[in-house]
């Protein structure tokens, strides 16, 4: 069974980084592929970045682009996001999501298993 558990959000200041990781406790996590969305007050789910189960497959969109970095460690059932160049605009709270297979969602509903969420909040 897949459990992820988020964690290394906090408040940071316009232009500093943060490091997001999502670990999962169940058995199959390499077999997953991995996805980051978020979601600020009143607006929908954003899709953030995605990572299929080898790594070789990486996707982000354009808001986050040059930003924002996704990684996998597969010994260590674990997803990353490296933020930097952080923004007010990037506040939200931010959820890992897991699939199984060799395809890679860009959508949310497409995710079978979700976190709890950290919340990550940027100072301008």
């Amino acid at each position: 069974q897949v459990q992820l558990v988020e964690s290394g959000g906090g408040l940071v200041q316009a232009g500093g980084s943060l490091r997001l990781s999502c670990a999962d406790s169940g058995r199959t996590f390499s077999r997953n592929a991995m996805g980051w969305f978020r979601q600020a007050p009143g607006k929908e789910r954003e899709f953030v970045a995605a990572i299929s189960w080898s790594g070789g497959k990486i996707y982000y969109p354009d808001s986050v682009k040059g930003r924002f970095t996704i990684s996998r460690d597969n010994a260590k059932n674990t997803v990353y996001l490296q933020m930097n160049s952080l923004k007010p605009e990037d506040t939200a709270v931010y959820y890992c999501a897991a699939t199984a297979g060799l395809i890679v969602p860009l959508h949310g509903n497409e995710y079978e298993y979700w976190g709890q969420g950290t919340q990550v909040t940027v100072s301008s």
